[in-house]
């Protein structure tokens, strides 16, 4: 009898212990996925407080090189992806690459970045680079110059050809928020749980074929202006309201290969709606995926 009691305690004790370790768990997810502060800086702050971060500048490296805001780092997709060992096109840098890359500007998990882009040249790979650092687990802020590169030189800044100086190395820890990401495997086998979002062009890309379920959104809808700015947050509401677009569900956002879905992502996180996922594989992999025995 006393055996039977001293199992039962254990097991008592035992089960305790694993739900006390999932509730850990859990915590440490929400806490570490609020940790991401991402928010717009207007051109006049910006033009202020540029030099005291870490500026990127997320256009392709022809344009960069045209002109940029100084002491910009060039951090474009187009030199971060590659095809990945399944052939898949546009996939990510393997997480110790890209730590390597960003700790070689001397940005450390905890740096002040400022982002900028056109929405244009790069196909939003401003939004692709802040959803690349909420990704990761950036933890210092993120700021994303509203109105890129247009506002910039609108307001008669300068800018310049040259890159900057080098600086000193720092190491880079990145901490994978997992949450922000999906497979094709996954989109698979929770279709019913998550609103899909194609934001490719319509006739060209959408039309011909797109994922099952999937809303179609063109990702040129998410600015506005002659500076491209990104929409408020009424107004992103207003848009994803007109288009029966659920929002109490996860919202996945996808494209070809998580560019221009990448700027929906982060059109959405600065609206302050519940946080979305971005389907970085896109239509490749989704491709791939169906082709597999």
């Amino acid at each position: 009898m006393t055996t039977a009691k001293n199992t039962a305690v254990l097991t008592a004790l035992s089960l305790f212990a694993w739900v006390m370790l999932l509730w850990l768990m859990l915590m440490t997810s929400i806490q570490t996925a609020s940790a991401f502060s991402l928010q717009r800086l207007d051109i006049q702050r910006g033009a202020q407080t540029h030099d005291s971060m870490v500026v990127l500048d997320a256009r392709p490296q022809a344009q960069y090189l045209a002109g940029h805001i100084p002491g910009a780092f060039s951090f474009s997709w187009e030199d971060y992806t590659r095809p990945d060992s399944y052939g898949v096109n546009y996939r990510i840098f393997p997480v110790a690459e890209l730590c390597s890359a960003l700790g070689a500007y001397g940005i450390s998990a905890q740096s002040t970045v400022l982002i900028y882009g056109d929405a244009d040249t790069s196909w939003g790979g401003e939004g692709w680079l802040a959803w690349l650092f909420a990704y990761l687990g950036h933890q210092g802020p993120v700021y994303l110059l509203d109105g890129g590169i247009q506002a910039w030189q609108a307001a008669r800044l300068p800018v310049v050809t040259t890159p900057p100086a080098t600086v000193e190395a720092v190491s880079y820890t990145a901490d994978l928020q997992q949450q922000l990401a999906i497979s094709a495997q996954q989109i698979a086998a929770r279709q019913d749980q998550i609103t899909l979002v194609d934001t490719r062009n319509y006739w060209l890309e959408w039309f011909p074929g797109h994922l099952p379920q999937a809303v179609h959104l063109d990702w040129k809808e998410f600015y506005q202006g002659d500076t491209k700015s990104p929409l408020d947050g009424d107004a992103l509401r207003q848009l994803l309201a007109s288009k029966g677009i659920d929002v109490s569900k996860p919202v996945v956002y996808y494209c070809t290969g998580g560019i221009r879905s990448g700027y929906c992502w982060m059109v959405h996180e600065l609206s302050g709606l519940p946080s979305a996922i971005n389907f970085e594989g896109g239509t490749e992999e989704w491709d791939a995926y169906r082709k597999t025995p």
